[in-house]
């Protein structure tokens, strides 16, 4: 009795120094996922806008549309940073390009919504052995100035590390700033070659083969967004009223757009 007790409680310790199971998921059956780091949750329908409804972004469009359509048939492809101003459409040009390149290719591609601090090398080990292409994708992404170790393992899956994305992935990441990392003023100012402090925070962005900047879009552009939208679904609207809409929101964009189309359909008793 007494061994049995002992070999029960070194089953317990041997399973708590164990890494975490990845647990399987079929690989082929969606056209997106989720990944937590330790499985992933299908998604199906991949929801995302027209790409013919989202103006004022018409080359950082036919640049994404075009890397992951290369991705999708198997082409030599480029991980994307997409940085730049709040609510322009960053992560909404990933989704729509990656179901543009199912429909062109069905089963080709999917995209995979994960996060740094989930997993990745484990994603990775797994995508590496299916028959099929991955868009990761990285949303909103920034790292603290202290957190030098996210940022370094980021640099590593990009290039170089042992834990470096298989051919058939490319990282997707969008972020609010180019650097993705936080930067200071004073970062000028250290008097031990500061040079180099702002050039390793700038190689993060360099690993990525593909960069594309997002800017608040002008009147012009965002009146061009609305414009299309309420076509698409036959809504009427005033200029005045949607630029009224703008200045009460605090700024011009894609999402500020979308959110005035929503109210001009609810005004109407409809749905979108």
């Amino acid at each position: 009795m007494a061994d049995d007790i002992l070999l029960a409680r070194i089953a317990d310790a041997l399973e708590r120094l164990a890494p975490p199971r990845v647990e399987s998921a079929d690989w082929f059956a969606f056209p997106a996922y989720v990944w937590d780091g330790k499985s992933a949750r299908g998604i199906d329908p991949l929801e995302a806008p027209a790409l013919d409804l989202m103006q004022g972004i018409d080359k950082q469009k036919t640049a994404v549309v075009e890397n992951v359509a290369r991705l999708s048939r198997g082409a030599a492809a480029h991980d994307m940073l997409l940085w730049g101003a709040r609510g322009m459409g960053k992560s909404a040009l990933l989704r729509a390009a990656t179901l543009a390149a199912q429909q062109a290719l069905p089963g080709s591609i999917a995209l995979v919504q994960a996060s740094p601090d989930a997993g990745l090398a484990d994603l990775f080990s797994v995508l590496r052995k299916v028959d099929r292409r991955f868009l990761v994708f990285l949303d909103d992404l920034g790292f603290d100035a202290s957190d030098s170790d996210g940022a370094r393992k980021l640099r590593s899956w990009l290039e170089g590390g042992v834990e470096a994305r298989p051919a058939n992935v490319r990282l997707a990441v969008t972020s609010n700033r180019r650097a993705i990392v936080e930067r200071h003023l004073s970062e000028q100012d250290d008097p031990i070659n500061p040079r180099d402090v702002v050039d390793d925070r700038l190689a993060l962005a360099d690993r990525f083969g593909l960069s594309l900047g997002f800017h608040n879009c002008t009147q012009d552009d965002y009146l061009a967004i609305i414009a299309g939208y309420a076509a698409h679904f036959g809504l009427t609207y005033d200029e005045g009223d949607a630029l009224e809409w703008s200045k009460r929101r605090g700024g011009r964009s894609g999402r500020v757009a979308w959110q005035y189309v929503n109210e001009l359909a609810g005004r109407a008793g409809r749905s979108l």
